[in-house]
C-alpha cells in the first residue's frame, strides 16, 4: 500500500463521487476507480457501498478514513517539522495545553526549557481530547490537561490533584466563608468552557449531581478569563482550579470550599511506547521537580 493510495481514498470518501474526487487529484475517472479497488483489495474488505444513488462508505470505510486522516496527517506533520528543523537547526519541542493549566507549573517548565541551547518551544492550546490526536498525529510532543481519557496510543500520568475553589463576586454573601456545594448551588452557576465536551464544566457538574444537587447554570463561556469577567459582573459564581487564584481581578473574591476532597486532576499526556529522546528526558525530569516542589511547599 502507498500514500498516494491513502490520499486517493480520503478524497473519494469526501467526495463520495468518482468524477468529482478524479478531478480534485487532476486525474481520469477510471484509473482512479482501478486505484480503490485495488485498495480494497489489499485491505481485504469493501470501503464503498456502489449503488445507482452513488457511493457510500460502509463501516469499515468509515472506520478506514478516520485513520487513513491520522496516517496523512502525521506524514504531512512530520515533512513540515523536518523541514523547520531545517532550516532554524533547532529541536522543536512542541506541547499542548489547556488554558486552566497554564497558571501554576506549566510556565515555569516552559521556562526551564527555553534555557536549553538549540531548543524551540511551541505552546498551542489544545482540549485534553484534543492533545490526544495531536499526539497521535505528531503535532505536539507532550500535553497537559485535565481528563482522563483511555486511548492504547497515549499514556497519561496524573502530575496531582488540584483543589478547586469557588470565584464570587466581590461583596457576595458566601466572600470570606468555606461553602459547601449544597450553599453553592444555591447561586447561578458560570460553566466553562462551553464547548467541546467533555471538559472541565462536566467535571464541575458531577460535584453537584453526585451530591444530588441541581444547579441554574446562567451562563456559559468558552474562555477561563471571560468566566471570570462574567462572576466580576455579578451574573453568577463559578468553579475554578485553584491556581487560577492567581489572577487578580477586581470584582473578585476567591474562596475554598468546605469539602477538600473536591479536586481536578492534572494530566500529562505522552505518547505510548514511543522511544523517549534526550530532551523529552529533560522535560520529564523538570516537570517531576516542579511537582515536587509543589508538593513540598517550595511552589511560590
Amino acid at each position: 500500500m502507498e500514500l498516494r493510495h491513502l490520499r486517493y481514498f480520503c478524497v473519494v470518501a469526501e467526495e463520495l463521487n468518482f468524477t468529482c474526487a478524479a478531478e480534485r487529484l487532476h486525474m481520469s475517472q477510471p484509473p482512479l476507480s482501478r486505484q480503490i479497488k485495488q485498495l480494497e483489495r489489499e485491505v481485504g474488505v469493501e470501503l464503498f457501498e456502489r449503488s445507482s444513488r452513488g457511493l457510500r462508505l460502509t463501516p469499515s470505510g468509515i472506520f478506514f478514513q478516520q485513520r487513513a486522516l491520522e496516517i496523512l496527517e502525521k506524514v504531512d506533520v512530520t515533512i513540515d517539522t523536518t523541514r523547520h528543523m531545517a532550516r532554524s537547526k533547532r529541536t522543536l519541542f512542541s506541547i499542548g495545553f489547556v488554558p486552566s493549566i497554564f497558571y501554576g507549573q506549566i510556565p515555569m517548565l516552559v521556562r526551564d526549557l527555553r534555557q536549553i541551547e538549540n531548543v524551540e518551544i511551541s505552546l498551542t492550546e489544545l482540549t485534553t481530547i484534543q492533545q490526544v490526536q495531536a499526539l497521535k498525529a505528531g503535532r505536539i510532543d507532550m500535553g497537559f490537561g485535565r481528563l482522563r481519557i483511555d486511548d492504547p496510543d497515549v499514556e497519561q500520568e496524573i502530575l496531582f490533584n488540584e483543589p478547586f475553589i469557588a470565584a464570587l463576586p466581590s461583596g457576595h454573601p458566601l466572600e470570606g466563608t468555606t461553602p459547601t456545594s449544597e450553599e453553592l448551588a444555591s447561586y447561578p452557576l458560570i460553566l466553562f468552557p462551553a464547548k467541546p465536551r467533555p471538559s472541565l464544566a462536566d467535571m464541575v457538574l458531577g460535584i453537584f449531581r453526585r451530591q444530588g444537587l441541581k444547579v441554574e447554570v446562567i451562563q456559559e463561556a468558552n474562555e477561563v478569563q471571560t468566566a471570570l469577567s462574567l462572576v466580576a459582573s455579578g451574573i453568577g459564581i463559578t468553579l475554578v482550579p485553584e491556581e487560577v487564584k492567581r489572577v487578580q481581578r477586581d470584582g473578585i473574591s476567591y474562596v475554598a470550599l468546605a469539602d477538600k476532597t473536591i479536586t481536578s486532576p492534572v494530566v500529562c499526556s505522552r505518547r505510548r511506547g514511543e522511544k523517549s529522546s534526550p530532551l523529552m528526558d529533560e522535560a520529564t525530569t523538570i516537570l517531576h521537580k516542579l511537582v515536587d516542589d509543589r508538593f513540598m511547599g517550595r511552589y511560590p
